[in-house]
């Protein structure tokens, strides 16, 4: 952490080392990995690449994030987001990894323990060391704490878009992504806004052309606070320049506020059953699609796809229908009948 000036010695910047973070997370399993591909004859310089999972460095950052929340030491913590189809698959990767480690990975002392030395004595590789399950089960229960932060009520999206069409298109679109993975939008940010006044011609037409998108920001995002940031002559630099630019934007607004609003998931019981209900800003029924994979299910809605651990109450259940109803999704869960239920009595 870097403190700032004097004038504010509450304010912290965090730039993150992944390489330090993955020698520390993946140390274990990588040595081993690494003595794996060196005996398979696998170049050094390839085997280097090949041991970093896919999307280590943004998993890293968040497991990083988790830290700093868990500390207790900061009132808030703002992290600026990558664009919006990054962010969305940071989002999966706990769902995404964990799941994967649930079912290929059993738990330390399981049947992998036994059976992997036994592969690695037959095909010639070096002996697994312990402390690379170890590592494993410490990633999976990393995975699992960093969904626990994303879930928790005081962690909020901020959506920052520009007024054209594509932009509001997309904020559109991730705005139901984020609704399907369960996060809590608290805001809208509206940037490079153009002010009104007299111009060329070039500057009237994209002002006219704004008018046109801001009216369709308000009408798609009326459920939530909406703030307008300025197209400035030139990039705010330094401290006083935010400050000046923030007041402008939030006004008398505090900036770090969240808005209390639903959870964008909840369980229900209804008659013989439940109902899972997610929040889906925007999803029309065509673009959505529901699978049952054991005790998850899969929804996927246009282009985004989730993962969703069912709660233990549903696992014995039966999915009997699924709608898109206001916005929402829901789906429809029966529970076993009286018969099956009742065997053990």
């Amino acid at each position: 952490a870097i403190g700032s000036d004097a004038q504010t010695t509450n304010l912290y910047a965090v730039h993150v080392d992944t390489r330090r973070r993955l020698e520390r997370s993946w140390g274990d399993v990588s040595t081993w990995l690494l003595s794996a591909l060196d005996g398979a004859g696998v170049d050094p310089v390839q085997a280097e690449e090949l041991i970093v999972p896919p999307g280590a460095d943004e998993l890293l950052v968040l497991l990083e994030v988790r830290d700093h929340a868990e500390s207790g030491r900061w009132d808030v913590i703002v992290v600026d987001c990558s664009p919006s189809g990054e962010t969305l698959r940071l989002l999966a990767l706990p769902d995404v990894l964990e799941w994967y480690l649930r079912r290929v990975l059993p738990s330390v002392g399981g049947i992998l323990q036994g059976f992997v030395p036994t592969l690695a004595r037959a095909a010639g590789l070096p002996f697994p060391d312990p402390n690379a399950f170890l590592a494993l089960d410490r990633i999976r229960t990393e995975l699992t704490s960093a969904r626990g932060m994303l879930d928790s009520p005081d962690t909020t999206v901020r959506l920052v878009l520009t007024p054209e069409s594509v932009a509001v298109a997309e904020t559109r679109r991730t705005l139901s992504a984020l609704s399907l993975f369960g996060q809590r939008v608290d805001g809208v940010v509206v940037n490079r806004v153009f002010p009104d006044g007299v111009g060329d011609s070039w500057r009237t037409n994209w002002i006219a052309a704004q008018r046109d998108q801001l009216a369709e920001i308000a009408d798609s995002f009326a459920a939530y606070p909406t703030w307008t940031t300025p197209y400035l002559d030139g990039e705010p630099r330094g401290l006083d320049a935010l400050g000046r630019l923030a007041k402008e934007v939030y006004g008398d607004d505090d900036p770090v506020a969240a808005c209390a609003l639903p959870l964008p998931t909840q369980v229900r019981s209804v008659d013989n059953g439940y109902e899972l209900e997610f929040s889906l800003p925007f999803a029309v029924r065509e673009d959505v699609d529901v699978v049952r994979v054991g005790d998850d299910v899969v929804v996927t809605a246009a282009t985004t796809r989730r993962i969703f651990a069912l709660p233990v109450a549903l696992r014995r259940c039966e999915i009997v229908g699924a709608g898109v109803l206001d916005q929402h999704l829901r789906i429809r869960f029966q529970r076993p009948h009286a018969n099956e239920a009742g065997d053990a009595s």
